[in-house]
């Protein structure tokens, strides 16, 4: 029967009352007392320097408190990148400047040039378009194999040229030729992963405010990691000592990893108010949007796998071209090299795994972490070959993977992560069960009466979440540690405060993280409230991304309680004259093993403010425990998704007919937000397989910077999905955190792009087109077009 509280039950998302109600506070709802406005005025140029910039008109308009140049930031910290990536050579990547106002250059369609800070946003709109800004346009290089070459436009004059770094990561070069020298068959396959706006549904908006009093600021501003803005804009760009520095990341409406960065906007608000001595705000338009928050994916990779005569994997080498943009973004670094080479060895036992990583700055947006960050980028290369593979050889795609399975635990894959759980076999006999394979060739033969084409496409994927441990990832580059923290604080009546570094922006842990402590305590999730979001009020905390909430917030939440549960014990022992030894916790109530006598939670928490009747030099007052967890390994989720598509061969059109999806993450709090999580990263993962397309013309003008040209999946677009999750056949528990849960708010993404492409490849092979690719968006017009030679 279905548990109706606690771990493991499906209950309703309690914040989605405020939401659904309009009672959320997000940050543009925040409005300080005498506030100024800023607009930013941004290049219409991709490439150009800056001759002059006159504000002398535009000063004098009406409202207008003050504008700032990048003259105004000299002397200030850029940008800085959380993440230092090491070249083959063992030399470190080039991190040129990013400021917080250009100086000097503008480097993308929408670098900031100027900003005008006024009365209200129409004043200050009005006085930038009075700026007189003159730009030497100079070549734009977009394309990254062309800004490799001898004799490209550098997109940073103090750099040698646009390479950022060349990794090199896996096994050894030698033996990996060695295997493709000796391989019975060797298949190639060159592909995109192509460039993506994020597009949560509440655009970025910062407020900054400064107290001269006490020499504070304050920034409200929307970020997935609070704590991490607060290190990165008060150490290394504005120099405002931590403790004089508050951040403040209200209700958040989506992130999907855009919302991780530590952006200019931010910076700016926070200095602009300290120097009027007044609250500066902005808030982002949706074309603003576009061209200033960080874009994903955007790679070109050539894959090469080698089977043995047996069709066993015997090596899979990758060389990709990575697109940084014009500056590294936060953690742009990590996402084609760590986050991405770790994962190349899939679900499969594959004996070399090679990786080579060239990073290219280009005159365009910033490129960062997206839903799935490198994760997705590997499984789409992996997965899309091995389906190549198996056309070539003649064999079923479905044997060809579980042939190659890693079936033994522990495994060290030779990318350097160690899986220590998983069952690949489970998950993908569920997904056959669910989709009905065997009367799958039927339901071909309906479309083919219809005139369409029906195509099955699968796929096997592993992913590393829970970022951390701090000590590895201290190794690869990261520049901070990766655990996180919680504090949970008792009051006397009872009810408790649980404070989380993790932040929420739709994961739900204002319901999930309630249903863990309840179940540890025995009392009702109603007793607990969450408190995240502000610096000011939580312990530091390194934030959510990287499915990492329950796995390492969680399992802080975790060990704090255990503490809290040890003191009540005592406290409990000396009201029941009984050895602490001998007390019993269970739903609600403190026990003496083997007999009647008990005492409630909430009589255990009033004497511990009221102590009046336990001895103060074994028991302090007050019931409040911190603890900070730093997992010891990544988490492992995996899954096995298939979906069915009808291709029209007249207009080249894509429908998804069925989609099912059977996931492995361990133990699971909450089935229904994990459901949830899991169908909008498939949602998201159509979108990029069909549909989204961020582009550029060779001038580096964003031809895509509005809906009118970025084509966002739609209800239409998406088919019901029948998801798997809650199966103790293909649940495999984590081995190394207290809830042996693994995360699972990236999964969709990153299973469903090569699923949906092997789907539209095999119809129209089925169709008799010998199409052996087509990159993403597989649009109607990429599909005609390749059924059309």
């Amino acid at each position: 029967m279905p548990k109706d509280h606690g771990i493991g039950a499906s209950q309703k998302r309690r914040e989605d009352v405020r939401f659904l109600t309009g009672a959320g506070q997000y940050t543009d709802d925040i409005n300080v007392y005498n506030q100024a406005y800023v607009y930013f005025l941004r290049s219409d140029v991709a490439h150009g320097k800056i001759s002059s910039i006159n504000t002398e008109a535009a000063a004098a308009m009406p409202g207008v408190v003050r504008i700032f140049t990048g003259a105004d930031f000299e002397g200030v910290g850029g940008l800085p990148c959380g993440w230092q990536v090491t070249d083959k050579n063992g030399d470190p990547m080039k991190e040129p400047a990013h400021p917080v106002l250009a100086q000097g250059k503008v480097r993308h369609v929408g670098d900031p040039i100027a900003a005008v800070v006024a009365d209200s946003l129409e004043e200050a709109r009005t006085a930038a378009e009075a700026i007189e800004v003159d730009i030497e346009e100079l070549p734009a290089v977009v394309n990254m194999a062309a800004a490799l070459e001898g004799g490209s436009a550098k997109v940073h004059d103090d750099l040698s040229d646009n390479l950022c770094y060349d990794w090199q990561f896996g096994s050894d070069p030698a033996e990996t030729q060695a295997a493709f020298d000796s391989a019975a068959h060797v298949t190639t396959l060159e592909l995109t992963n192509n460039r993506l706006v994020a597009n949560p549904m509440e655009p970025r908006v910062a407020v900054g405010e400064y107290n001269r009093a006490n020499d504070e600021s304050t920034l409200y501003t929307t970020s997935q990691n609070p704590h991490v803005i607060r290190l990165l804009m008060g150490a290394f760009v504005l120099g405002i000592p931590e403790h004089k520095l508050r951040v403040v990341a209200p209700d958040v409406g989506g992130g999907f990893g855009t919302k991780i960065f530590h952006y200019a906007e931010e910076a700016f608000v926070t200095f602009a108010s300290r120097q009027i001595n007044r609250a500066v705000k902005w808030t982002s338009s949706r074309s603003e949007a576009f061209m200033s928050d960080a874009h994903g994916r955007d790679h070109v990779t050539t894959i090469e796998l080698a089977l043995d005569a047996d069709n066993n994997f015997t090596a899979v080498r990758t060389n990709t071209l990575a697109n940084m943009g014009a500056y590294l973004s936060t953690f742009s670094s990590s996402v084609p090299t760590w986050l991405h080479g770790t994962l190349m060895a899939g679900n499969y036992k594959t004996p070399n795994v090679l990786v080579n990583v060239k990073a290219v700055f280009t005159n365009t947006v910033p490129v960062d972490a997206y839903r799935g960050a490198g994760r997705p980028e590997a499984t789409y290369q992996l997965e899309r070959i091995i389906d190549k593979a198996a056309r070539e050889l003649g064999v079923d795609p479905i044997a060809l993977r579980r042939q190659n399975f890693i079936t033994e635990f522990p495994y060290q894959t030779p990318v350097a992560v160690v899986y220590d759980t998983g069952d690949y076999v489970a998950t993908m006999d569920k997904m056959e069960e669910l989709m009905d394979l065997g009367n799958f060739d039927a339901r071909r033969k309906e479309s083919e009466a219809k005139g369409k084409l029906r195509g099955l496409g699968v796929n096997c994927f592993i992913e590393a979440c829970g970022i951390a441990p701090s000590n590895l990832v201290g190794q690869l580059g990261a520049r901070a540690g990766l655990y996180d923290a919680a504090t949970v604080r008792v009051n006397a009546t009872g009810t408790i405060s649980v404070l989380v570094g993790a932040h929420s922006h739709g994961q739900g842990h204002e319901t999930a993280f309630p249903q863990v402590v309840a179940e540890m305590l025995g009392i009702d999730e109603s007793m607990i409230d969450i408190v995240h979001g502000d610096s000011a009020k939580i312990p530091f905390g390194m934030g959510t991304y990287g499915s990492r909430s329950i796995a390492v917030c969680g399992s802080a939440m975790v060990r704090a309680t255990e503490k809290i549960i040890n003191k009540a014990k005592k406290i409990a022992a000396h009201l029941l004259e009984a050895a602490e030894a001998d007390i019993e916790l269970k739903d609600g109530q403190f026990s003496v093993a083997g007999t009647d006598k008990s005492v409630a939670w909430g009589d255990v928490t009033l004497a511990a403010y009221v102590p009046h009747n336990y001895p103060l030099e074994e028991i302090e007052p007050g019931l409040e425990e911190t603890a900070f967890y730093d997992p010891s390994n990544f988490t492992y989720p995996a899954g096995a998704y298939a979906c069915e598509v009808e291709v029209d061969p007249e207009t080249g059109e894509v429908t998804i007919e069925k989609f099912v999806s059977a996931d492995d993450f361990g133990n699971v709090i909450n089935p229904m937000i994990v459901e949830g999580q899991v169908h909008g990263g498939i949602a998201q993962g159509i979108g990029q397989a069909l549909l989204e397309n961020c582009a550029y013309d060779e001038n580096g003008q964003l031809l895509s910077a509005s809906y009118m040209d970025y084509a966002m999946p739609r209800a239409d677009n998406l088919p019901m999905l029948d998801s798997y999750l809650v199966d103790h056949s293909c649940q495999t528990p984590c081995t190394h955190n207290p809830l042996g849960v693994k995360g699972c708010g990236e999964a969709g993404a990153i299973g469903s792009p090569p699923t949906v492409v092997n789907a539209v490849i095999d119809a129209l092979q089925s169709g008799g087109h010998k199409v052996e690719h087509i990159d993403m968006p597989v649009s109607p017009g990429r599909v005609w077009a390749a059924i059309n030679g």
